[in-house]
């Protein structure tokens, strides 16, 4: 199966969304290669980045599944380069 490689930038501006978040991490697991969390204080945010090797239409599904829990901003870059 083709993968690509991406990456999910993610701001967390409502906290209670966090849990949430972290489930549909986790439920995508076998596809992450690394992710690193920041919490801003002083603008009461969380910025996370998550790098996945995936099938086109999973790094699809999760993005579009981040984009819907409320309080979350996500953007996705897909490399140009895929491989097997």
């Amino acid at each position: 199966m083709e993968t690509r490689i991406a990456l999910i930038g993610i701001i967390v501006e409502d906290l209670s969304s966090v849990g949430r978040l972290n489930a549909l991490l986790h439920e995508y697991a076998q596809y992450i290669i690394g992710r690193m969390g920041l919490p801003y204080h002083q603008k009461q945010v969380s910025i996370i980045s998550v790098v996945l090797d995936a099938p086109g239409d999973v790094i699809s599904s999760l993005s579009g599944k981040l984009g819907m829990i409320p309080g979350v901003s996500i953007k996705t870059i897909c490399s140009k380069v895929s491989g097997v």
